[in-house]
């Protein structure tokens, strides 16, 4: 059993930037690949970024490319998102996800986070 507490959430202008963080229970964070999600009112859950086992692979929704960084610190059991030159699109409920195995698959989340609102003012 993994248990995932988001934070970092919070409202900042367009152009700004936010680190949500993602605290993981547990003694097996390194048997898992993390990835991150969000949920904007009205629209289903889309997929942002995830990072491998040992954060030495990622992968990103081409809409955060370049703006956005996912890494873990195993030693801290938590899952970082770095999200710079935010824009009102990126308005959304963000979630962790945990899923077991080394790298991200599309074989969907095996635990979930609360998820943490960011909110992008223009």
């Amino acid at each position: 059993q993994v248990q995932l507490v988001e934070s970092g959430g919070g409202l900042v202008q367009a152009g700004g930037s936010l680190r949500l963080s993602c605290a993981a229970s547990g003694r097996t964070f390194s048997s898992y690949a993390m990835g991150w999600f969000r949920q904007a009112p009205g629209k289903e859950r889309e997929f942002v970024a995830a990072i491998n086992w040992s954060g030495t692979s990622t992968s990103y929704t081409n809409s955060v490319k370049g703006r956005f960084t996912i890494s873990r610190d195993n030693a801290k059991n938590t899952a970082y998102l770095q999200m710079n030159s935010l824009k009102p699109e990126d308005t959304a409920v963000y979630y962790c996800a945990a899923q077991y195995g080394g790298r991200w698959s599309g074989a969907g989340a095996d635990y979930w986070g609360q998820g943490t609102q960011v909110t992008v003012s223009s």
